[in-house]
């Protein structure tokens, strides 16, 4: 079923060997500086203990764990028996974590996920590992976790509760490297309260929490604010427990830098600082666009680099010298001299190490990939080596599609981190390059003169196509390939408890079609998100090109016939909305394409036919989204508002929880990028939008007249979509019918239309 290794690789690989011999690098490759955890062995013992406890309760006794620091650069742990008890030790507590749920893979068939836990009748005793035990190594010193976007896509709203989770979910599936952004508003308001900022100035500066990503990037300011005192106060409390917590089990948070953006009101207190007005970013206008960015010579640059680090050194008592910045994320530099360059680059890492000698930048390579035509070669080397070799670590942040190592000869000797990108803006829609994913990592690493220091996880939006990133990550830490078809079979047996011919059929349909795209680069965004959550058009007609879609009925077919076999537990309950929902989806892509033919051809029946299955599909793709709490609207808004300290900060964060997976931006700036497949959104959003279109569209046909986009645009725009954002409508959070049941009904009702 599977090749064993995909021709893209092979020449990929053979173009990173070409390109070290031809570079022509000043010095000798260095490693990453050193940066380990500073935390004892037996906190990090007692931390993942608890951990233990809080996935298996009382029977947390039959483990028994230890911490055993090494002189090793790579973790490492070992499990057995012990007694009538399991024993395992390990160079950190997170690989303590990771061999602990390996062994639940593996042993007990059990699965700790976003999309749900399967945590079933846990074996009595503990199975024995073989009377050898059973060592689990990292072949990579880093596993790197989150896209500076995700904490604005999934996070934000996150209480502790949540995050606890979070952080045992990163450490028990390895991540030892995760970025730690919560809070640092607060920190940022005394350092420019120090330099002069009044309140008004930072109000004007800062966006508010849906969009806080891309006011620390320099992208937008202002926009879904004014961000409340409170907000900052308890951000910042939330991130003490953040960094607590990580820093117990062993792992080394990234905390935010400096990159040169600064609030407005710079410029009025400091006339005589230097600084650039970069273009707007995306569709946005001035108003909310526009960075201010210091000159990197001025000296204003380092002061409040340094001052920042400082601060922050002061209040999380201490640091572990990774810093993430991104300078020029998105937008063009004012100039594409090397020089300036250069210097820009060295004055955001000497910023950091003014105040913390050992720092290292982390940075996402993000930027070469979204402007090739500006990053060329020169430009690259010359922001890449103006640091010390091995005081900048970067993230390939899109390594399965567009990895930029090959053409920067491995960032001419800086290390960096191999990532699975994957998810933009958090979309649900089935994909993945599951072939790439299991072979690229090896292969990168096992290269002559590879600079890879580590592999990560880098999607901009969580809780979706889950079994990508649990492949990735089991790849990211072993660096070694799996038999896709054994892997397959495994999960499909520990995600459902059980060993049902047809549940494994069914993911590895999935595995070898929608899940595996083998093509170089990345399909059109609208083609994985599908065309259901874009606003309507004529001009939107692609159709899916990596995999057949028969195969979309085959799975369906054999899940259908598996959930009648299947236990009524919380995993087959979600993947019994996650499926229909992905199935659903797909057949509106076929009636709105066929739709959109009809129309050309002026045949006004069918395309009220056409139109008439549209709307009631998605009547019943509410249905379903709405028995699972993962996929209601209403979930996302309730904890918004549950971090407001009154009405006036509830309402504005509601405000920030519908713009942004709608309009994104007052006037739709980026428009459905964010959009997500969940229960109230498709009925109150989705639904009157399609049936205005389809409305538009037969008058069109009735009157003779062309269809008027700008009219609808309009039209929808003013009495659907802005209205929207604006609405207070209470959404239901708790389900009301059983997902199982009516997945089973819609299935019936819509498998023939699946051709």
């Amino acid at each position: 079923m599977y090749k064993t290794f995909p021709i893209y690789l092979v020449i990929l690989a053979a173009v990173t060997v070409l390109n070290f011999k031809l570079c022509q690098c000043e010095s000798s490759f260095k490693t990453l500086a050193p940066v380990k955890s500073y935390v004892k062995a037996n906190t990090q013992t007692k931390a993942v203990q608890a951990l233990i406890y809080r996935v298996l309760g009382d029977r947390s006794s039959e483990v028994i764990v230890e911490v055993q620091p090494s002189s090793e650069s790579k973790d490492h742990a070992y499990i057995h028996n012990y007694l009538d008890k399991l024993k395992i030790t390990g160079t950190s507590g997170v690989a303590v974590a990771f061999a602990f749920n390996k062994y639940l893979k593996y042993y007990c068939r059990k699965q700790i996920s976003w999309a749900g836990d399967q945590l079933e009748h846990i074996p009595h005793p503990l199975p024995h590992v073989p009377v050898t035990g059973w060592s689990i190594k990292a072949g990579v010193k880093y596993r790197y976790y989150q896209n500076v976007c995700t904490v604005s896509y999934s996070s934000v709203w996150w209480n502790w509760t949540r995050w606890e989770r979070e952080i045992d979910w990163m450490a028990l599936n390895g991540i030892n490297l995760p970025l730690a952004f919560t809070g640092q508003e607060a920190i940022w308001q005394r350092v420019y309260k120090q330099l002069g900022c009044t309140d008004k100035d930072l109000d004007e500066h800062f966006a508010g929490p849906a969009f806080l990503a891309w006011g620390r990037m320099g992208n937008i300011h202002g926009f879904g604010g004014p961000l409340p005192q409170s907000w900052k106060e308890s951000q910042l409390a939330l991130q003490h427990k953040i960094l607590e917590r990580m820093r117990s089990l062993g792992m080394i948070p990234v905390l935010p830098g400096f990159a040169g953006h600064v609030p407005a009101a710079i410029t009025r207190l400091y006339p005589d600082a230097e600084v650039s007005k970069l273009s707007s970013w995306s569709h946005f206008n001035c108003t909310y666009s526009c960075t201010i960015l210091l000159e990197p010579h001025d000296p204003l640059f380092r002061q409040i680099g340094s001052m920042f680090i400082e601060e922050q050194m002061k209040e999380y008592n201490g640091t572990n010298h990774i810093y993430n910045a991104d300078t020029f994320n998105e937008m063009i530099p004012r100039s594409s001299d090397v020089g300036y360059l250069a210097n820009a680059s060295n004055a955001v890492y000497e910023a950091m190490a003014k105040t913390d000698p050992d720092a290292i930048w982390l940075m996402q390579g993000w930027l070469f990939h979204s402007a090739p035509y500006f990053w060329k070669s020169p430009q690259i080397k010359a922001l890449v080596t103006a640091v010390p070799q091995g005081r900048m670590l970067i993230l390939d942040l899109f390594s399965e599609a567009f990895p930029q190592y090959p053409r920067t000869y491995d960032y001419y000797g800086q290390p960096f981190i191999w990532c699975m990108l994957h998810d933009f803006g958090g979309n649900l829609g089935f994909y993945g390059k599951i072939e790439i994913v299991n072979q690229s990592p090896y292969a990168t690493l096992h290269a002559n003169n590879s600079t890879m220091v580590g592999t990560g996880i880098t999607p901009e939006g969580i809780n979706q196509n889950y079994i990508m990133y649990d492949l990735m990550l089991e790849v990211g830490y072993s660096v070694q390939p799996e038999n896709l078809t054994f892997w397959l079979v495994e999960y499909a047996m520990r995600r459902y408890n059980a060993d049902n011919v047809d549940a494994i059929k069914t993911w590895l349909t999935l595995g070898s079609s929608i899940y595996n795209d083998t093509s170089i680069g990345f399909p059109a965004k609208s083609l994985i998100r599908g065309s259901l959550v874009k606003r309507p058009s004529l001009t939107t007609t692609e159709l899916p090109y990596w995999y057949q879609r028969s195969s979309l009925r085959s799975a369906w077919d054999s899940f259908a016939t598996a959930l009648d076999n299947l236990e009524d537990i919380e995993t087959v309950r979600y993947d019994s909305v996650d499926i229909t929902r992905q199935m659903l989806q797909a057949i509106h892509r076929s009636i709105y394409y066929n739709m959109v033919q009809e129309y050309k051809q002026k045949n006004l029946s069918n395309v009220e036919q056409m139109g008439s299955y549209m709307l009631d599909l998605l009547k019943d793709f509410d249905r379903i989204l709405s028995t699972d709490k993962h996929f209601m609207m209403g979930c996302w808004i309730a904890d918004a508002r549950a971090l407001g300290t009154n009405d006036n900060e509830k309402d504005l964060y509601e405000y920030n929880a519908r713009n942004q997976v709608t309009l994104w931006g007052p006037d739709g700036e980026i428009m459905d990028y964010a959009d997500k497949h969940w229960a109230s959104l498709t009925l109150n959003y989705y639904w009157p939008r399609w049936a205005m279109f389809i409305y538009h569209l037969e008058q069109a046909l009735v009157y003779d007249v062309a269809f008027n986009s700008t009219a609808y645009n309009s039209n929808v725009f003013r009495n659907i979509e802005e209205p929207f954002t604006k609405d207070k409508t209470v959404f239901p959070t708790v389900p009301k019918e059983h997902p199982i049941t009516v997945a089973k009904e819609i299935y019936l009702k819509w498998k023939d239309m699946l051709q």
